[in-house]
């Protein structure tokens, strides 16, 4: 619907066309669609806090095996059909309720890489081989940086103030009524919007212009062989841009099509949906650049191992 009505405004009524229309349109649909998350989401996460101590759900992640949280996160994320700015919200709604920094982080990647979407689409254009082993390497990738991440002791390098849980709940806590329930937590939302909403829009804006500018030739002229070197550069020209799996599909079927190896194409499609510059920016306001570096890096190392893999046992 919001789509729909999106598309009708820039192309029907402003009467444009061309890139700098997909470039408005892109912008105008991702800003609603993911600040309607962040308030959703922060709102809601906020409100059942104050019903369900977080302490309890870190209690019965450390009664499990280290392993549990991540798979479990990982596989969490297949279920919901987010890009990587629009899985920021309910990533930011984890560290809220102190889920360890790992294991948020292999929903952060796991989410936009593995979701519903993508399979689908993979499964319709290339077949079950493919989507299997997509799959497989992806939660593979999502859960293994997520534990090289944790193992990395990085809860400084949050910038968003996390509240303290290291006390018992005060028994005031049962006796809030409903009203102050909701109040606090639409307080406490405003106060995270107002932290990070100039980043947002701003990631937003790179992620459009870029979006509307993917230089398709360019990408397969220097990506597109069989050299050794192609997946690594496929990977980082996958970086700076920005889309979702939906989006993101049609150029990787052109892509093979044109001769790209698959498993250089789907290093560029995990590097555009699992990272990208907007994200970058959006998570600037979240956490250190030190923390952003480790994650990055560790994940495209991830992506790398994956697009040889799959060149391997495909080719």
């Amino acid at each position: 619907m919001w789509r729909e009505i999106v598309d009708h405004f820039v192309y029907k009524t402003l009467g444009l066309s061309g890139k700098i229309a997909d470039v408005l349109d892109f912008f105008i649909y991702d800003t609603v669609k993911i600040f309607t998350l962040l308030v959703v989401i922060i709102f809601v996460v906020t409100l059942l806090r104050s019903f369900f101590p977080t302490e309890k759900v870190r209690e019965y992640l450390s009664r499990k095996h280290p392993l549990f949280g991540h798979v479990a996160a990982a596989v969490f994320g297949i279920i919901t059909p987010f890009c990587s700015c629009s899985a920021i919200p309910l990533f930011l709604g984890f560290l809220q309720a102190r889920i360890p920094l790992g294991v948020t982080f292999s929903y952060l990647i796991s989410a936009p890489m593995n979701n519903e979407i993508a399979i689908a689409m993979l499964l319709t254009l290339f077949g079950w081989k493919v989507t299997a082993l997509y799959i497989g390497f992806g939660l593979l990738v999502a859960i293994v940086a997520g534990i090289i991440i944790g193992k990395m002791d990085l809860e400084d390098e949050i910038l968003i103030k996390v509240q303290p849980l290291d006390k018992e709940v005060p028994s005031c806590a049962i006796e809030l009524t409903m009203r102050d329930r909701l109040h606090d937590a639409w307080e406490y939302t405003k106060d995270i919007i107002k932290k990070v909403w100039l980043y947002v829009i701003g990631g937003i804006a790179v992620g459009a212009f870029i979006h509307g500018y993917v230089p398709t030739d360019f990408i397969v002229k220097v990506a597109g062989s069989d050299a050794w070197y192609a997946v690594p550069l496929a990977t980082f020209l996958g970086v700076p841009m920005y889309s979702n799996a939906a989006g993101v599909m049609p150029l990787i079927e052109v892509l093979t099509d044109k001769g790209m190896p698959m498993g250089t194409a789907l290093a560029f499609m995990m590097a555009i949906t699992a990272l990208s510059l907007p994200e970058a920016m959006i998570l600037k306001r979240i956490l250190s650049w030190k923390l952003i570096i480790i994650f990055f890096s560790t994940v495209a190392v991830g992506i790398m191992a994956v697009g040889y893999l799959f060149n391997w046992i495909l080719g």
